[in-house]
């Protein structure tokens, strides 16, 4: 069965739902209500690593929050461990090594710092990166940077809802998304 042809795909597009923030007249995807259907929870991790599974990720990373969520429900369906991206890290301890990047800016024209503790990711790994919404690319295309510098392989990125409007950069992230916004 293809993952377009999926039922928890369909039951998933029954439950979305657009929300506008009043403050800034935003609009976004409530995931939650996703989330707390246990249907679509057992079955996510399946639809977000299937365009994926030939590619055999060694290690699947994700930022907060969303990507702290699929990231592992993807990574054991691959068979693949987990490394969880920090949004603006800060050192704990004198001893915590980080590699960091800064994003383009993203929706919110911000430039947000992504880092990983040194040793999550090798030189050895192959990588994927998950996260709930692609809207501006700037999260992942500075996930793959980070990649890049750390001199592992950039499999792909995989998501919930494609909302990028440059192909190009979709292509740069070989994306794949379980819906794009046309389709809802």
């Amino acid at each position: 069965m293809t993952p377009s042809a999926s039922p928890v795909r369909a039951r998933m597009a029954d439950l979305f739902e657009w929300v506008t923030d009043d403050g800034t007249r935003l609009s976004y995807v409530e995931f939650q209500r996703l989330w707390r259907d246990p249907e679509i929870l057992s079955g996510i991790g399946p639809l977000l690593a299937a365009p994926f599974a030939e590619a055999a990720p060694t290690v699947v990373i994700g930022p907060p929050s969303s990507g702290h969520l699929l990231g592992p429900l993807v990574a054991a369906e691959l068979g693949a461990g987990f490394g969880a991206v920090a949004k603006n890290p800060v050192r704990l301890i004198d001893s915590d090594n980080w590699i960091t990047v800064t994003t383009p800016p993203d929706y919110r024209d911000r430039h947000l710092t992504m880092g990983l503790r040194r040793g999550v990711v090798t030189s050895a790994d192959r990588v994927l990166a998950v996260d709930d919404v692609a809207d501006t690319g700037s999260q992942l295309l500075a996930l793959k940077r980070l990649v890049e510098h750390i001199g592992a392989t950039w499999v792909g990125s995989s998501v919930v809802l494609d909302l990028l409007p440059l192909n190009t950069t979709r292509r740069e992230l070989r994306l794949q998304s379980v819906f794009h916004s046309r389709d809802l």
